[in-house]
């Protein structure tokens, strides 16, 4: 008996070692990801206890039912994960708690599957990893003689408004963030809370007035990756450039001469000059985490941002929810509901369809276009030929008027070096010690697009190092026909070159050298005939058609899903400048060695984009200080255009280099940001939280625990068809044979205006408006009801407006994008 048992209880201890065993096998074998959760309960912006103490403000930072409600969201936090979790499994990153409640963890798979099931979460989502999305600007919008003039001018535009960039930091030490001591900045910053963190690069003084408040988020990075000192730096300091370009868009100071190699640009200014710059540093050199970004906008909101940028966001739809309902978006539906307009970057990836990385009707996603200013270079060849490029380069010796001798790369190498004879030695000019150095010194090499450039292995910074160690007197990098054109963008060059990124400019090099240049039999060059210049890049041309959306901005239609099924909301909402755009700059450039040394940059991207229409949001916000963000968009929506400045349908860039094609609310959203127009818009239209709640709830392929999950809000009043949201565009992915939509407008002018309706129907529909006309009182509403019938079935997106023409002149336009599937 006794032994039975003793062989009972040693088989049991056997089988639980077994079990603990696999147990520490699996943790060591599971590779820990970041998870974002939300629990259930309200977060501090939203607590009826904070909220009823604080006289009209969103919150209190400093008040005590602020303080007790935070450090029960935090206590509860950790005794969840204490409760749920192996110990020594998990590392804690952030609380999230002004307008989220949850916190991120750094935990295996596993742990996170326990964490689904736990008591109080709601919702359990994988970090799905953040990047960045990457003068003259505020004269092509007309804002100096405009609106400026109306603000008191750029000693005035903007002031009182605190802006919040969630970025890869600032410089501090750049001018266009300095404090002017003779023009102060004396506005009421009373709704504002922020703080300075400092650490390298980012002393105390670095919060100047200008700068109000700057804080870093690092713990997802640092739980992600293992992170280079040098470069990651644990400040607000931004060691990228993206931050402080970004942020001088939007608030950057007026009139700042922007020199690069010793080389005058112009002025750079900001879209709202005398904003204040409230910083959030969340992306790294090395790696870039939702988790710190959520963290930054939670930490933006608490501290009263009035407007938040979000040039950078996920890099890729969520996997396992709605677009709608990532953890992402909800910290931005939050955001908009404590009051803080919301600007996001549509993305980088056009020009395909279903491409934007914006999704969410409560933000603002910024298509990218070019404005009506060019840099080109060029060559100028023996023969008198002007071939162009381009290259923000000075000119060789003589500015045209003296030739030099042009040799091709793979005609100078040194024949008997030891070197690889491939591309990147023979074509690319990649390594001085793959040349004769007597047969480039002096000359213009001609460089090959090849194999590394495609691959993006090779540099052009590794061709300036090349030309200044062997004494080019220039470079030109030709396009190659076996890669095609390649897209050449006007960066400074520290010495003299040019871009020529089309093969039919090339082969009009290579005709000419090949005319001129004396070979044996074996194809060795005896005499180098062919002369050439390389004329100055750096000087700008106006007056070109413009704006064209650009070729990299991220199409619509939006989607719902990882399937890109599409949903009923029109994204991009916008079009903004956003290709080659100066602006500030970091020296430390740690992504861009190229641009290594230098203050400023002329950048493109949809990131450049998002910052003009935030700081176009922040006038309206200053005019308008009783204004929702919806009612911003709304303005800014409806006074935009569609046309460009030789009055012609806006045209965007196709998959062809060079190519274009009319455009449409794909491609532009409302159309081109009209900031004159959107200061007086006449009507707007106005959403609130409780309304974008109804249009999830009324979404049919959204599970409805799953809004409750993200939320904390049970499904409600419906409004029927996603399309019924108050916004102000109509958008319907898919019509059958006919539905009744509404749009409800406040007259935000101060006189009586009568309005007569207009609609011009997709095709494959037809739009009836009710009332076809009407007279609004100021502060007065009116309902446009729009009844939209199939008449073919086309089973594509077509796409149509309705216009709103004013007896004052006031002019609201509406863009209407309809897929119509079914007559019957």
């Amino acid at each position: 008996m006794a032994t039975g048992v003793d062989v009972s209880a040693a088989s049991s201890y056997a089988v639980l070692l077994l079990h603990l065993a696999i147990s520490t096998i699996a943790s060591v074998v599971e590779e820990r990801s970041i998870y974002l959760i939300l629990m259930e309960g309200e977060p501090v912006a939203f607590h009826g206890d904070v909220l009823s103490s604080q006289q009209g403000r969103r919150f209190d930072p400093k008040s005590e039912a602020y303080k007790v409600h935070a450090n029960k969201l935090v206590d509860s936090h950790d005794q969840v994960l204490e409760s749920t979790l192996d110990k020594g499994s998990y590392n804690k990153l952030y609380s999230f708690k002004y307008v989220l409640n949850g916190f991120a963890v750094h935990t295996t798979p596993s742990q996170a599957k326990k964490l689904q099931l736990a008591q109080g979460v709601k919702l359990v989502e994988r970090d799905r990893r953040a990047k960045s999305m990457t003068t003259y600007t505020p004269e092509f919008l007309g804002l100096p003689q405009t609106v400026w003039t109306q603000e008191g001018g750029d000693r005035n535009a903007g002031d009182g408004i605190v802006m919040g960039f969630v970025d890869t930091g600032i410089n501090p030490f750049h001018p266009s963030f300095a404090y002017d001591i003779l023009n102060p900045l004396t506005s009421n910053l009373s709704h504002f809370s922020g703080a300075c963190e400092t650490g390298p690069l980012f002393p105390p003084f670095s919060c100047n007035g200008k700068i109000v408040s700057a804080r870093f988020f690092i713990a997802g990075a640092q739980a992600a990756a293992s992170l280079n000192a040098t470069i990651d730096i644990p400040s607000p300091a931004d060691a990228v450039g993206h931050g402080s370009h970004v942020a001088s868009i939007a608030a950057g100071n007026a009139g700042v001469p922007v020199a690069v190699n010793g080389f005058y640009y112009g002025r750079a200014s900001g879209m709202a000059p005398r904003a204040r710059v409230a910083v959030y540093k969340a992306v790294y050199p090395t790696v870039g985490t939702l988790a710190d970004v959520v963290a930054a906008i939670d930490q933006a909101v608490a501290d009263g941002v009035d407007i938040l940028t979000l040039s950078i966001g996920p890099e890729e739809p969520p996997q396992d929810t709605v677009t709608f309902l990532s953890i992402f978006d909800i910290a931005m539906l939050f955001a908009r509901r404590a009051g803080v307009f919301v600007v996001q970057a549509a993305g980088n990836s056009g020009p395909g369809p279903s491409t934007v990385l914006s999704y969410s009707p409560w933000v603002v996603g910024a298509a990218a276009s070019r404005t009506d200013r060019r840099y080109t270079a060029s060559l100028l060849l023996g023969n008198g030929l002007n071939v162009s490029g381009v290259g923000l380069s000075a000119p060789t010796f003589g500015n045209g008027s003296l030739l030099y001798r042009l040799v091709l790369a793979k005609d100078a190498i040194n024949l008997s070096g030891a070197f690889p004879r491939t591309p990147e030695y023979v074509e690319e000019c990649q390594h001085p010690e793959a040349f004769d150095p007597t047969v480039v010194r002096g000359s213009i090499v001609i460089c090959s697009f090849s194999a590394g450039f495609y691959n993006e292995t090779s540099t052009l910074t590794a061709i300036f190092d090349t030309a200044r160690v062997l004494g080019f007197m220039g470079f030109v990098l030709v396009a190659n026909p076996s890669y095609g054109d390649f897209i050449g963008q006007p960066i400074p060059f520290s010495v003299s070159g040019a871009l020529i990124p089309k093969v039919a400019d090339a082969k009009i090099v290579s005709q000419y050298y090949e005319q001129q240049t004396l070979r044996d039999a074996r194809g060795i060059v005896r005499q180098f005939n062919a002369r050439a210049a390389i004329q100055d890049g750096r000087v700008a041309s106006f007056g070109v058609q413009a704006p064209i959306v650009s070729r990299f901005s991220s199409r619509g239609p939006s989607f719902i899903d990882i399937n890109r099924n599409p949903s009923d909301v029109l994204k991009p909402d916008i079009l903004a400048p956003g290709n080659e755009i100066w602006a500030a700059w970091s020296p430390l450039s740690a992504l861009d060695p190229i641009l290594t040394g230098y203050n400023f940059a002329l950048l493109s991207g949809s990131s450049m984009a998002a910052p003009h229409v935030a700081g176009i949001a922040a006038l309206i916000k200053q005019k308008y200080p009783s204004w929702n963000p919806s009612m911003i968009a709304s303005a800014i929506s409806t006074t935009a255009t569609k046309f460009d400045n030789n009055g012609g349908i806006i045209m965007a860039e196709g998959f062809n280099i060079g190519s274009l094609y009319s455009s449409n609310n794909f491609d532009f959203g409302a159309g081109f940001v009209n900031p004159t127009h959107a200061m007086d818009p006449g009507l707007v239209l106005s959403s609130e939280f409780e309304d974008y709640i109804s249009f999830l709830c009324s979404m049919p392929f959204i599970d409805r625990f799953a809004i409750r999950a993200a939320t904390r809000v049970w499904c409600g009043q419906s409004i029927g068809h996603p399309a019924n949201l108050n916004i102000p565009s109509v958008t319907i992915s898919a019509l059958r044979r006919s539905l009744t939509v509404r749009r409800s407008f406040k007259n935000v002018a101060t006189k009586p205006e009568t309005y007569v309706s207009l609609a011009i129907p997709p095709n494959g529909t037809t739009i009836t408006l009710r009332p076809p006309w009407f007279t609004i009182a100021p502060e007065g509403t009116q309902d446009l009801d729009i009844e939209i019938n199939v008449i073919k079935s086309t089973n594509e997106f077509n796409f149509g407006e309705i216009i709103l023409t004013g007896s004052l002149n006031h002019i609201v336009r509406m863009p209407v994008t309809i897929r119509p599937v079914s007559i019957v």
